[in-house]
């Protein structure tokens, strides 16, 4: 089954053809792109602006150097004594600075008591606010070179209200933090919808685009590619195969994209807020990746088992469904009722084993979240100790373990949607690929005006290799002739109407128009020209109107004739809006009769040189072909005409009569000549006659 076959992972073949119907619209999609990265700063940006403010405003510590020539040199070796403020003898860092010291050099800068581990607050002297403060609390505070002096811990020492005067500058820096951080959540909702409808436009613009191919490229497939493959086929192929790279493109392609680029930031990020962390942190991730390779693997299979009993369900309900009544009449429903239980539990099956795949997944995800997590915890926690780090770089790294694995939670579920798309990109493909089509390389153009001469000149045709149809097959008919062809069933009748308006290619010889080569003319030409009143009429879901002129530009007059000349008229006027009155699907609310008067009409109003009638009376009661055979006369007259009916009453009149037998002409002649020879006409006639009495 085909359905067994196409389920399969990610193709770069595939893709790469995908991708290559995005670059009409490599505009938006660029944008799309620089929209998401924006998007990611923006919201990696948010744990940093956290960082800063948790370290700047709220914890706001400072340490001290001795200020001497070794400090200073040390601090310069950093690149931070720029950063350092020199008062009163000593220098001054940030806790976020100090940081940035080895461990061992610290240590041997306390042993030389050239640096401290107490921690200091540091503020800009304002006289209003810290100037009684200053005179209550001398043993606390000091005042050196303008700055506000007092040791971190003093300050646990101060109410809540003259903790707030001391500290008016943190407050003010965190007020503009959060309009920051506000504006970066705002930043990212903007980026993030610009990204989403962007590459969603992106998607729907590629999906038009090959819907159309898809249509274009069927409908100028040859019959017999239309003959072998299930219209259903071609429908899944043009609705759900496309629909499902549409859930691509609208679901994978943006979440691949921001994952990956999330996920990238996130570590990027990580370094620079410290490397030995982030160093410990990618030590806990190798275990996640191998687990999700697992995974993906098993959710692959278990997909590919859940998509091929769908489709077995679906053609054994198809089936059963569409073949019910016999079902009934032999007494099958429990024996069908059986075979349904049996696919439909394996059904279940599959299903259960993919939700086992994503029950075990998703909880070993989160387990191996907390222990990253635990890991960062516990050795920044000793680093924090160390003052190697600070406690807005661990708090901003917890934040940002959670973006890390929050898309690796949405990899092996967007995975199966992929391998859902690559199987549809594969079926859509090979339809492309697939070329089977007359050839319209023809550049002669017919005859002006066209006489109507057809000559067929030892033709050969087969449907099957070693199943001829028509062989040798040699008559001419002259401009404005009314020829019959008469035959048993499968003489090759309809094949040499097919054959004229060139349905199909002929193997051998030659079919000729005003002495022109078919094969050398342009098809839609042909097709002007050469028009047929096929068996079975197909009618349109559409107006009466809409029917008969097939997109056409037929005025309002020419159709009303044309309907008036087949006696179509009468029942088109009785309908409830006339002209405009619409069909449902295939005609179904007008009789087999109605819908046959309706293709007279639609041909009438074409106006074709060459008229073929391919059984067009078989649908039509006796009454009704007794009211358009006058009709049909003034349409055949002055046209070259092909009447193919297995009743011969509707051809007696016709100038000359064609008999078909095993694809070659065994007869030819008018009615009474036929009748007189006594040949496998006369054969026909009496069989019929004796049938309808």
């Amino acid at each position: 089954m085909e359905q067994e076959k196409i389920i399969k992972g990610y193709d770069p073949v595939i893709m790469r053809r995908l991708m290559a119907f995005t670059k009409p619209y490599k505009v938006p999609a660029i944008l799309a792109i620089f929209a998401l990265l924006l998007a990611t700063v923006a919201e990696l940006a948010t744990p940093v602006v956290l960082q800063r403010t948790i370290d700047t405003y709220v914890m706001a510590r400072n340490y001290r150097f001795t200020e001497t020539t070794r400090t200073r040199e040390l601090l310069r070796e950093y690149g931070m004594l720029e950063d350092a403020r020199s008062i009163g003898g000593y220098l001054y860092l940030p806790e976020t600075e100090i940081e940035k010291i080895r461990a061992e050099e610290k240590d041997r800068l306390i042993e030389d008591g050239l640096f401290q581990r107490q921690s200091w607050y540091l503020s800009t002297y304002d006289p209003e606010k810290h100037g009684e403060l200053l005179g209550e609390y001398p043993r606390m505070m000091s005042l050196v070179d303008g700055h506000l002096l007092m040791l971190h811990s003093d300050l646990a020492e101060f109410t809540a209200q003259e903790k707030a005067l001391i500290r008016t500058q943190d407050v003010e820096g965190i007020g503009r933090s959060t309009m920051v951080y506000f504006l970066l959540l705002a930043a990212t909702l903007v980026f993030m919808f610009f990204q989403v409808y962007l590459i969603a436009y992106t998607g729907q613009e590629v999906m038009r685009d090959i819907r159309e191919k898809l249509f274009g490229h069927t409908i100028r497939q040859s019959l017999n590619f239309l003959g072998r493959t299930p219209v259903g086929t071609l429908v899944t192929r043009i609705t759900n195969d496309v629909e499902t790279i549409n859930e691509f493109f609208t679901s994978v392609a943006t979440s691949i994209l921001r994952d990956f680029s999330l996920m990238a930031g996130v570590v990027v990020t990580l370094f620079i807020l410290d490397v030995r962390l982030a160093s410990i942190t990618l030590l806990t991730l190798p275990p996640v990746l191998i687990m999700t390779f697992f995974f993906r693997t098993r959710a692959r299979d278990a997909y590919r088992r859940v998509r091929l009993w769908v489709s077995r369900v679906n053609a054994f309900l198809s089936e059963h469904i569409s073949g019910m009544e016999i079902v009934q009449i032999f007494g099958r429903e429990r024996r069908s009722a059986a075979e349904f239980r049996e696919k439909n539990e394996e059904l279940l099956k599959s299903n259960l084993s993919e939700m086992m795949v994503f029950a075990v997944f998703r909880p070993l995800i989160n387990l191996f979240t907390s222990i990253s997590i635990g890991t960062i915890l516990y050795f920044g926690a000793t680093m924090l100790l160390e003052t190697s780090i600070s406690l807005g770089i661990l708090i901003a790294y917890v934040n940002l373990i959670h973006k890390f694995y929050q898309p690796v939670m949405d990899f092996t579920e967007k995975f199966t949607i992929m391998q859902s798309a690559m199987a549809g990109g594969e079926r859509i493909f090979n339809l492309i690929d697939t070329e089977d089509r007359i050839a319209d390389s023809g550049s002669r153009a017919l005859p002006q005006p066209l006489r109507g001469e057809i000559e067929f000149d030892r033709v050969d045709f087969s449907y099957k290799e070693d199943e001829p149809v028509l062989k040798r097959l040699s008559f001419r008919i002259k401009p404005g002739e009314t020829v019959a062809i008469v035959g048993y069933t499968g003489a090759g009748k309809t094949t040499l109407a097919n054959l004229l308006a060139r349905m199909w290619d002929i193997q051998g010889g030659s079919i000729r128009i005003d002495g022109v080569d078919i094969r050398d003319v342009p098809l839609q030409e042909l097709r002007r020209a050469v028009q047929p009143v096929q068996q079975e009429v197909f009618m349109f879901a559409g107006t009466v109107a809409d029917n008969i002129r097939l997109g056409s530009d037929i005025s309002d007059e020419t159709l009303r004739r044309a309907a008036e000349t087949v006696q179509a008229s009468r029942f088109i006027e009785r309908l409830p809006q006339g002209y405009d009155t619409l069909l449902t699907e295939q005609g179904a609310n007008l009789s087999t009769g109605q819908r046959q008067l309706l293709a007279f009409s639609r041909v009438l109003a074409h106006d074709p040189r060459i008229l073929i009638l391919d059984e067009a009376t078989g649908s039509i009661d006796t009454e009704t072909e007794q009211l358009i055979q006058a009709a049909i006369e003034k349409l055949m007259y002055g046209r070259t005409a092909i009447v193919i009916a297995h009743r011969l009453s509707t051809i007696r009149n016709a100038d000359r009569i064609l008999v078909l037998n095993e694809g070659r002409l065994v007869e030819e002649g008018s009615h009474e000549q036929l009748m007189r020879k006594d040949g496998l006409y006369a054969t026909l006639s009496r069989l019929q006659y004796q049938q309808q009495a």
